[in-house]
């Protein structure tokens, strides 16, 4: 998820500030449940500091598990879920009730539960084709930019969102920005296509990357073994610019950005620092 107007700095549960050789993140808690709980408070540290005014944030829908708490008491109550804009940092250009959807994860695991009103939730146009669903998206947010909802960022002139929940995989990705792609260059559009991801299904809308570079706070979600690989790779070797993984190209014009891990996908950190 993301907001566009907050520019508070980032809660006591976010613990590291992300530069582009970083010291390598610190496991939250041994299991997921413990994730969620930091990821959760991390999040509603960034909601109270935005009750002043308005919080737009996009969601990713396979990220849903690490806020849900939010839909618990007594955190449900203590949000003023009426300044909540939501967006999607990626979308699979699917029907809105297909499994693949990104926004029936996030309807049926959060958005059902908590009381956003629906005109704050900016689903795509899932019946358009890919290249006009990101056309529509684009235009919607300026739109927004336009009527005062989204915030322009003063350094890169892209939409500032006030918090970006992401998570990563297995090669690196972020998004539906994948390593090698086209795509990871773009530096015009806010908001793009892609009709081959080498991850099903192959249509889908992004958020590109001065997008995301422009957000005011990341939360970057990452689990599991099959992900220590990159991990080690954003945060325990030196290789030049042109090898860089889509995640290591994430370089904040004016925020933060906060790794949350499990000791799975820390492992090869930890043994590297044993070696």
């Amino acid at each position: 998820m993301v907001s566009s107007a907050l520019s508070s700095s980032p809660t006591a549960a976010a613990a590291a500030i992300l530069r582009r050789r970083p010291t390598p993140p610190l496991p939250r808690r041994g299991g997921a449940r413990g994730l969620a709980c930091e990821v959760h408070g991390g999040a509603l540290g960034e909601v109270r500091a935005g009750e002043g005014g308005l919080f737009r944030r996009p969601l990713r829908g396979s990220l849903i598990e690490s806020i849900r708490k939010l839909t618990d008491s007594p955190y449900v109550e203590s949000v003023d879920w009426s300044r909540w804009y939501v967006f999607w940092v990626d979308e699979r250009v699917v029907p809105k009730d297909h499994v693949d959807s990104n926004y029936k994860l996030a309807y049926d695991g959060f958005l059902s539960k908590v009381p956003i009103p629906p005109g704050q939730v900016y689903a795509i146009n899932d019946s358009l084709s890919p290249e006009g669903a990101a056309d529509d998206y684009e235009t919607c947010l300026k739109q927004l930019v336009k009527d005062g909802i989204i915030a322009l960022s003063a350094s890169s002139g892209f939409p500032r969102f006030d918090l970006m929940l992401l998570g990563m995989g297995p090669d690196g990705h972020i998004a539906s920005l994948f390593p090698g792609h086209p795509l990871i260059n773009e530096k015009e559009r806010w908001v793009t296509f892609i009709k081959d991801s080498p991850k099903p299904p192959p249509e889908r809308i992004t958020f590109t990357f001065p997008v995301i570079n422009s957000s005011a706070y990341i939360a970057m979600v990452v689990t599991g073994a099959g992900k220590a690989s990159a991990v080690l790779k954003a945060f325990g070797s030196e290789e030049s610019s042109a090898d860089l993984l889509p995640v290591e190209m994430i370089s904040l014009e004016d925020g933060a950005l906060t790794w949350f891990t499990d000791k799975a996908a820390t492992s090869m950190l930890v043994d590297k620092a044993n070696m």
